[in-house]
C-alpha cells in the first residue's frame, strides 16, 4: 500500500504542471499553440515594409541622378573643368538607370522605380531625338570632314577612302607637312579645287574663292617639351572660303580647336580650346553670307557649354538629320562625337558615318539642300 501511495502521488506532482482544464494532445493544447503561432506571423507580417517603402536608399540617387542631368549646365567649370568634362560625356551617365531600375525591381520597390521616372524623363529630354532616324534620301550638295591624324600610316589609303565617299566638299584637319604633298596628290582628280591653310585644308568639286585663314587666337607657338605629334604642327587651324554652287555662295569654314587634356594638377584642361571656339564664333557672327557650313574637329560636343556661342548660330547637322548619337573619338571605340558639322541658312537632309581609316577619328558627312 505504502508504495503504490507513492506512484499516485508522483503522478499527480506531474499533472500538476500542466495548464488547468487541459491534458497533453488535447485539442484544446493544439488550438492555443495555432493561435499564438498566428499572432506571431501577424506581427512579423504587419513589421514589414510595404512596397511604397522599401528601396527608399535607391530611390534617393535616382532622385540625384535626375537632377545631375536636369542641372549639368549649373555645375561649376572652375573646379578642373568639371562641368566640360561632365558635358562632354554627358549621355553616358543614362546607363545608370537601368542599374537602378534593377536593384528597384528585386527589391520589389515602387518608389525606386517611380523616383526612376525622374531621370529617364530627363535624358529622354535630352537625348531621345537623337535615337531615331531623321534622315532623308537625296541631297543637293554632300559635304564631309575628317580628322585624318598627325601619325596616320597611310594617308594615300586614307585620301583615297576619303574619295570615294562621293563628298562634293571635303575638309581635313591635322595635316602635316610631310603628308600634305600626299594628299593633295591623292585626292587633285576627283577635287580639282582646294586650299590648304596651315594645317586645314578644303578640297572641292565646286569653285573656290575669297579664301583666307580664320585667326582663332592660337597660342604662340607649339611647347617644346610636348611628345605629341599634333602639338608640334604649325598653329594655324583655321580657314574660310566661299564654294560657287548652283543655288549660290555657300560659306564654309573649316576648323580644329585647340586640344583637351586631363591631368591630375588642372583636371580637365579645356583652356585651349575654349579660346579657340569663342574667337570661332565670332568670326562666324560676323560672316555676311546668310548660308553657312562649319566643318571640322572641335575637340568637344556641342552639349559642352564652351560651345554656346556657335550653337547659337549654327544647327548641328546630327541632331536634325542623323540616325543616333554619331559618335566619333577615339575611332576604335567612340564614345563622343567631337567631329562636327554645322549649318546655317541651308537644311540637312541626311548626316552618316563614313568607314573607319587609319586614323583615331571617324569621318563625318552629311546631306544638305537649300
Amino acid at each position: 500500500m505504502t508504495q503504490m501511495d507513492t506512484a499516485e502521488t508522483g503522478q499527480g506532482s506531474a499533472s500538476d504542471t500542466r495548464e488547468p482544464g487541459t491534458r497533453a494532445g488535447s485539442p484544446a493544447a493544439g488550438t492555443a499553440g495555432t493561435w499564438h503561432a498566428g499572432i506571431r506571423r501577424a506581427i512579423r507580417i504587419g513589421s514589414r515594409p510595404g512596397p511604397w517603402k522599401r528601396g527608399l536608399v535607391l530611390a534617393a540617387p535616382a532622385l540625384l541622378l535626375g537632377l545631375f542631368l536636369l542641372l549639368h549646365a549649373k555645375i561649376p567649370n572652375g573646379i578642373g573643368g568639371l562641368g566640360s568634362l561632365v558635358e562632354t560625356f554627358l549621355p553616358w551617365f543614362g546607363l545608370f538607370i537601368p542599374v537602378l531600375l534593377a536593384g528597384a525591381l528585386w527589391r520589389r520597390s515602387s518608389s525606386a522605380v517611380v523616383a526612376l521616372l525622374v531621370p529617364v524623363v530627363v535624358w529622354l529630354n535630352l537625348f531621345g531625338g537623337l535615337l531615331s532616324d531623321k534622315s532623308h534620301p537625296g541631297s543637293d550638295l554632300m559635304v564631309a570632314s575628317h580628322n585624318v591624324g598627325a601619325d596616320n600610316p597611310d594617308p594615300a589609303g586614307t585620301a583615297h577612302d576619303l574619295a570615294a565617299s562621293g563628298a562634293d566638299v571635303l575638309a581635313l584637319e591635322e595635316i602635316t607637312d610631310r603628308a600634305k604633298t600626299t594628299y593633295e596628290k591623292e585626292l587633285a582628280k576627283a577635287y580639282p579645287h582646294h586650299t590648304v591653310q596651315g594645317t586645314v585644308g578644303l578640297w572641292s568639286k565646286l569653285p573656290l574663292s575669297d579664301t583666307r585663314p580664320v585667326d582663332i587666337k592660337q597660342d604662340v607657338g607649339p611647347r617644346a617639351d610636348t611628345k605629341s605629334a599634333e602639338d608640334k604642327m604649325p598653329y594655324n587651324r583655321a580657314l574660310r572660303t566661299t564654294v560657287t554652287t548652283d543655288h549660290g555662295p555657300l560659306a564654309v569654314y573649316v576648323a580644329h580647336l585647340g586640344s583637351v587634356r586631363v591631368n591630375p594638377r588642372e583636371g580637365f584642361s579645356t583652356g585651349h580650346r575654349d579660346r579657340n571656339a569663342q574667337a570661332l564664333g565670332e568670326a562666324i557672327a560676323a560672316e555676311k553670307n546668310e548660308r553657312v557650313v562649319l566643318l571640322g574637329d572641335l575637340n568637344g560636343t556641342m552639349d559642352d557649354r564652351a560651345f554656346a556661342g556657335i550653337a547659337s548660330q549654327l544647327h548641328s547637322v546630327q541632331e536634325a538629320a542623323g540616325d543616333g548619337f554619331g559618335f566619333t573619338w577615339p575611332a576604335k571605340f567612340p564614345v563622343a562625337r567631337i567631329d562636327q558639322i554645322l549649318v546655317r541658312g541651308v537644311k540637312p537632309e541626311s548626316s552618316w558615318l563614313l568607314p573607319p581609316t587609319d586614323s583615331d577619328h571617324l569621318p563625318v558627312a552629311a546631306g544638305i539642300i537649300w
